[in-house]
């Protein structure tokens, strides 16, 4: 009996031993590290089988190894945001826009309604526009928006395409250069201006060395003054939009509205951080010439008609220079026709036969 339960219990050992190995074999936590010997006897009878080596043992499925699904979670994020950037650059700019001051929609068509009343706040030197509605304006070209192209006149779409974005750029040349607003000759805007477009080139031609009333460099150009007038910062924000239509003579025409704001200050302010706004709306009416019909040059364009609004801007129409007035000076525009310069509901009330220079702003 004693026999018969030890060769029993042989073969339960054997059975036992070989499911040990197998796990062995896969790794399994409560393992032995060194087998006995009566486990090396039954591998190497195992092994002399045929078709039971331990090679053939691998019938497990293998531990999957951990998802790293922190790292998974980011990527797909990453990928999704730079999807919707794609799709919707706007919303984007807009959701990481002060909270107080959402960044508007561009510009399509003319507003119908007049910007809301904003929370009195004193702009300051590293918020210039606080306390306005051109803190939610887009900055330099970005805020001036520029239609889908399609064939006009002489010009296929591709060229009109290429006619809105050269119109854009003088807006920039003309409104945005920083050597322009410092009071430098805007050589780039007037370079892209018809050299035989007669009337524009006598104002040019005087404009700059003796301003006057009628031959004024700000009614295309705006420049400060730099020993009076130093601007806050690198941004002038923006507001407005192109528009296009067949002009004279087959001639793709192009109106720009845009209002721009200048945050300055005194250049000798010292320690006084008195901050105005200076704020030009202008409305400027392009004419790109069939050069078989009218005499140009490549890549330039006519000026049909120019207007603009300007508040905070001085009075003095001979300067050549926008005077924005600080301390008691400010008083000087309260005489002048109230003006809501972020109004663009309305259209630009100033021109070349105008004679009201000086507006007063209802806010800056």
């Amino acid at each position: 009996m004693g026999a018969g339960t030890e060769s029993d219990g042989s073969s339960r050992s054997d059975e036992e031993w070989e499911r040990f190995l197998r796990e062995s074999v896969a790794g399994a936590a409560d393992a032995p590290k060194e087998p006995s010997a009566r486990a090396r006897d039954v591998a190497k009878r195992l092994r002399a089988e045929p078709g039971r080596g331990l090679e053939g043992w691998r019938s497990y499925t293998p531990a999957r190894p951990k998802r790293r699904t922190g790292w998974y979670v980011v990527g797909l994020l990453a990928s999704l945001v730079l999807l919707v950037v794609a799709l919707a650059p706007g919303r984007i700019v807009g959701l990481f826009a002060d909270a107080d001051s959402p960044l508007l929609a561009a510009e399509t068509a003319r507003p119908t309604q007049v910007p809301p009343a904003e929370v009195a706040q004193r702009p300051t030197m590293d918020e210039p526009f606080r306390g306005s509605p051109a803190a939610g304006w887009a900055s330099g070209a970005a805020g001036i928006t520029v239609p889908k192209a399609g064939a006009v006149g002489w010009m296929s779409a591709a060229e009109v395409e290429r006619a809105l974005a050269r119109s854009r750029d003088f807006l920039v040349a003309s409104g945005l250069d920083r050597g322009v607003l410092r009071g430098e000759r805007p050589e780039k805007a007037i370079a892209m201006i018809n050299p035989h477009q007669k009337d524009v080139q006598d104002l040019l031609k005087t404009a700059f060395r003796t301003p006057s009333e009628k031959n004024d460099p700000l009614l295309l150009f705006s420049r400060f003054q730099p020993s009076r007038t130093h601007l806050v910062g690198d941004v002038v924000k923006t507001q407005g939009r192109l528009t296009y239509r067949e002009g004279e003579r087959g001639a793709l025409q192009v109106t720009a509205d845009v209002t721009f704001v200048y945050p300055v200050t005194r250049a000798d302010a010292g320690g006084d951080d008195e901050i105005v706004r200076t704020i030009v709306r202008r409305e400027l009416v392009l004419s790109w010439d069939d050069p078989d019909k009218v005499i140009t040059e490549p890549g330039t364009f006519s000026i049909v008609s120019y207007k603009y609004d300007m508040t905070n801007g001085g009075c003095d129409a001979a300067a050549g220079y926008l005077t924005p007035p600080f301390g008691t000076d400010r008083r000087a525009d309260e005489a002048g026709t109230a003006v809501d310069p972020y109004d663009r509901s309305a259209p630009v009330g100033r021109g070349e036969s105008s004679g009201d220079e000086c507006g007063r702003a209802t806010r800056s």
